[in-house]
């Protein structure tokens, strides 16, 4: 009789557990998390593969050069990121179509081309100086370039190729815990926090052309063309429509916080050792180098970890995001989800970007610096354009119907584009003018 009556008590615990549990499952808030979860994914890859070998490189130059002076413009530029990368979010979740696809129908085939001639241009570029970062953190640990560049190019190419977009989202978000890294770097480096804060909310601005030229760096890489047309395809791509916006908005507004916080860590790490002590960089491998002797071999080890992870990351998304971008501008056929025979020109242009950039790596006597200065100037010159159009089809009512933007987002996108078109002109004039110094990096 005990050992029923022992049974049977389990059982009722059981039981009760079991409708505790099935309880938990209906609630309201765990449904939304499970729903939240499922949607998350574009707004989050896409702002952490912003985060790639370049953006690092400006962001450790900042440091490096002016300590902690720029660490308040990232809370505007964290504005206007979450902003725009709403705004393409939105659009692909109302008209289901990428941007390339509404830029070739509202304004014409001879602008679409130009937009993806000038997108290909820098994409390639910007492909070239992932791998250059990736072979870089990789040397830290004394592996060449020439066995982990093409390594690393078939094994990006596989994961592309032969995998649904669901399981590569998976595979990109992996990638993202990468970034972990530059936190736990930054705090190893031990930074003055009382003046880490005080200039956060102090901004500190000096009329200087290396000040403001890496002002324009740190926008031009922190928000760029190539963004928008992945955000928004990758959108489409997921299926989501309107009734998933007010999740898709956290997505992208938790994925621009992330990015941004990861890049302020970064300042951070290269203010509190390289600005104190007067260390010069070029690449972002530099950085990694840099840290060894003067915040020990686990900073060194994290940074060149996380531009491994961030370098990967970008390297897959800056091809598909051209070959997205490309396919829609012309009416081909474009997702990871269909065959190479249902998508030959998508495969075939996301092969192409990928195999030029890793043998752009690999070119004996090719100044990669140049390489990524380059791609910077040209994602420069397109973005306030990219910018114009996103805002022509976010505020057409027969587009977006009552899902149109707010006085205080145009607001943001207009200052946006207009700094940026300033500060290109700033570059133009340096460029035109002897006298005027030129950046060192």
């Amino acid at each position: 009789m005990g050992g029923r009556a022992g049974f049977q008590a389990v059982g009722r615990l059981v039981a009760g557990l079991s409708e505790r549990l099935r309880g938990w499952w209906r609630s309201r808030r765990v449904r939304r998390l499970v729903l939240f979860l499922s949607i998350v994914g574009p707004g989050l890859v896409t702002a952490n593969a912003d985060n790639d070998a370049g953006g690092i490189a400006t962001y450790a130059t900042v440091g490096a050069h002016y300590g902690y002076d720029l660490l308040w413009a990232l809370i505007l530029i964290t504005i206007s990121l979450a902003v725009i990368q709403e705004m393409a979010a939105r659009m692909g979740a109302v008209t289901g179509r990428g941007l390339a696809d509404l830029i070739r129908e509202e304004f014409g085939v001879k602008w679409a081309f130009v937009a993806m001639s000038t997108l290909l241009i820098a994409n390639l570029a910007v492909t070239a100086s992932e791998f250059a970062g990736m072979a870089a953190a990789l040397e830290i640990f004394h592996l060449s370039r020439y066995l982990t560049v093409p390594l690393m190019a078939l094994l990006i190419w596989w994961a592309v190729v032969a995998r649904s977009y669901r399981g590569l989202e998976r595979i990109f978000l992996v990638l993202s815990l990468s970034f972990l890294t530059y936190i736990v770097s930054g705090f190893l480096c031990k930074p003055d926090w009382s003046e880490v804060v005080r200039h956060v909310f102090i901004p500190t601005f000096r009329l200087e052309p290396d000040f403001l030229l890496l002002f324009v760096a740190m926008v031009g890489t922190t928000i760029t063309p190539w963004m928008q047309f992945y955000l928004q395809a990758s959108v489409v791509d997921k299926g989501l429509g309107t009734q998933d916006l007010k999740y898709e908005r956290w997505d992208v507004l938790l994925g621009s916080l992330w990015s941004d916080l990861v890049a302020f860590f970064i300042i951070v790490s290269a203010a509190g050792t390289l600005f104190a002590r007067g260390v010069r960089i070029e690449t972002a491998g530099d950085v990694a180098a840099a840290l060894e002797p003067l915040a020990g071999r686990y900073a060194a080890v994290l940074f060149a970890v996380g531009l491994f992870g961030a370098s990967a990351l970008a390297a897959a998304i800056l091809p598909l995001s051209t070959a997205y971008a490309i396919s829609e501008a012309f009416g081909f056929e474009r997702s990871v989800d269909r065959s190479w025979r249902e998508a030959p020109v998508f495969f075939g242009l996301f092969t192409a970007i990928l195999g030029s950039g890793a043998l752009l790596t690999l070119f004996p006597g090719l100044s990669l610096v140049k390489v990524m200065l380059f791609a910077q100037n040209v994602n420069g010159f397109l973005l306030p354009i990219i910018l114009v159009f996103m805002l022509k089809l976010v505020n057409n009512r027969r587009l977006m119907g009552e899902h149109v933007n707010g006085p205080l987002y145009n607001l943001v996108v207009w200052a946006t584009a207009l700094f940026i078109i300033a500060l290109t002109v700033l570059l133009l004039w340096q460029a035109l003018l002897p006298g005027f110094p030129a950046l060192s990096l």
